[in-house]
């Protein structure tokens, strides 16, 4: 039982992680996996520290992408429409490009910033920006958010490292054993000391 839901919270982290890239709050999926795996095995694997740990770099990850994402968008001049626009087209880009590109993860990246570009574009428009200016925005946005993606997915990577560190169970030690009809077999150490007895 140990191992399935260890192997539940590692599709759990995978998933996280991916969902992570259209701007959907992947990294507290996988907090909050860590915390329900660390609960239904009776805490034996996962502590305090580690919960902390991937608590710490979740948050360190959030802070980060507002500080990059945002920095580009407003150094390219974005005002709080175009940054609303880029919020919401980066949204909507990552799910639709998503199917669109079947490339796994290239289509979400590609609709993520194709998404932030045109919806810094149509935010800056809508709030009168001049069409020059629009794109220019657009593009600091976009990058912004490629530059903000790949500083989620590095404490993305880190969150998965620490969790399925931490909360490996132990695995079952195997003995070689003489089967009933003299083959030699492996066999978990349990069963092997049963059969001596």
């Amino acid at each position: 039982m140990q191992l399935l839901l260890y192997f539940i919270l590692a599709l759990v982290l995978l998933c996280g992680l991916y969902i992570n890239l259209i701007g959907a709050p992947g990294l507290w999926l996988m907090v909050f996996g860590t915390l329900a795996y660390a609960w239904m095995t009776g805490w034996q694997f996962a502590g305090w520290k580690s919960l902390l740990t991937v608590t710490i770099l979740a948050g360190l990850a959030e802070v980060f992408e507002i500080i990059v994402a945002g920095a580009a968008a407003r150094k390219a001049g974005a005002s709080r429409a175009g940054l609303w626009g880029a919020i919401i087209g980066s949204i909507i880009g990552g799910i639709l490009f998503t199917g669109l590109i079947p490339i796994p993860i290239v289509g979400t990246v590609f609709g993520v910033c194709m998404g932030t570009f045109a919806g810094a574009i149509i935010g800056e428009m809508a709030a009168g920006t001049q069409g020059g200016d629009s794109l220019r925005i657009g593009l600091g946005a976009a990058k912004g958010r490629l530059m903000a993606i790949f500083v989620k997915l590095f404490f993305g990577c880190a969150i998965v490292g620490v969790a399925l560190w931490t909360c490996r169970p132990p695995l079952p030690h195997w003995h070689w054993h003489w089967g009933n009809s003299g083959q030699k077999v492996m066999v978990p150490a349990e069963i092997s000391d049963v059969k001596r007895a």
